[in-house]
């Protein structure tokens, strides 16, 4: 059994998307969203072409696949026992979207079994505009040097007008910078590549 670990704020708990847990994140995800427009979370580990010709029960079966053969492809935050939070962070090499798109491509000198992303988050309804996105990060941050992660990279999205809901799934770029992120590249002008390292001195 997955042990629980404390977040920021000690009313929640995280745990990692193992298989005994796929039913907490079919009922966050919910039967007909399936997250974000029937993603299932599987739009960082398709390539584009995949990803559009997959149904969305389809990408609902590779997700739960993918849970079952590990390894763990993200954390899920807890309130009194109920799921209202995920955040998808795993090793680059795991999420072949983020490791092809030109606004996140890694440096090739790079290990993307060592080096980690986050990829994406989800908020359950009626939890959204609580600032969770920082505590799944945080969880993420913790999760990826447990894990013995060079370094954790994110690609939000930056722009200071008001979003519509999906459009932050990618993460927030003021979010990631208060968490001492720093931007290592911009090649899309709402879309910083950000990293934390924690081999710096």
């Amino acid at each position: 059994m997955s042990r629980a670990t404390p977040s920021q704020a000690s009313k929640f708990t995280v745990h990692p998307l193992t298989p005994s847990r796929w039913a907490d994140v079919a009922d966050l995800f919910g039967p007909e969203k399936g997250a974000n427009s029937g993603c299932w979370c599987m739009w960082p580990r398709l390539t584009s072409t995949d990803f559009r010709t997959m149904s969305k029960e389809g990408r609902k079966r590779a997700f739960r696949s993918c849970v079952a053969k590990g390894p763990v492809p993200g954390l899920l935050l807890y309130e009194k026992g109920v799921p209202i939070g995920w955040v998808a962070v795993s090793p680059r090499r795991d999420v072949i979207r983020f490791e092809m798109a030109k606004t996140s491509q890694r440096e090739p000198e790079l290990d993307p079994a060592k080096h980690y992303a986050i990829t994406c988050f989800y908020v359950r309804t009626g939890h959204r505009k609580r600032g969770l996105m920082t505590d799944l990060a945080k969880a993420a941050i913790d999760y990826a040097k447990k894990k013995k992660a060079t370094a954790l990279d994110v690609c939000p999205i930056d722009t200071e007008k008001p979003l519509m809901w999906g459009e932050g799934f990618v993460g927030i770029e003021s979010v990631f910078r208060a968490l001492g992120f720093k931007e290592i590249a911009r090649r899309s002008p709402r879309r910083p590549l950000m990293r934390l390292s924690f081999t710096d001195k």
